[in-house]
């Protein structure tokens, strides 16, 4: 797993969260669904080379790895809390978001659907 919390959600800051998720895995060819979101599918995306956007059908969480990483997030990191800044709800995700990528097993079992370990 791989995150980054940046402080927009335009097409430059997802090409940025792309061209590093393609520095980490420079060996790699990589494969990423993607809901609909507009920056997911601007028209100015920078996609790195060894990397392939593919979008999920419409109104298709249930398709969506990604949302029970968000709910793993919800449930374990912010349940029934009240921080006192939107800086200690970036600390906290950042907590959450570290805690994830170095926890492959929990991430594997989380977002390990059918459809995407049967794929060949």
């Amino acid at each position: 797993m791989d995150s980054l919390v940046l402080p927009v959600v335009t097409a430059e800051a997802m090409s940025i969260f792309l061209e590093e998720v393609a520095r980490r895995h420079p060996e790699e060819f990589i494969l990423m669904f993607l809901d609909g979101a507009g920056w997911h599918r601007a028209n100015d995306l920078t996609v790195p080379e060894n990397m392939r956007l593919e979008a999920l059908p419409p109104y298709s969480p249930q398709l969506n790895p990604v949302e029970h990483v968000w709910d793993e997030i919800r449930e374990k990191w912010f349940a029934n809390e009240v921080f006192n800044s939107l800086d200690a709800v970036e600390d906290r995700l950042v907590e959450a978001l570290v805690a994830l990528e170095n926890d492959k097993e929990l991430v594997a079992s989380t977002t390990g659907f059918d459809w995407i370990i049967n794929c060949r």
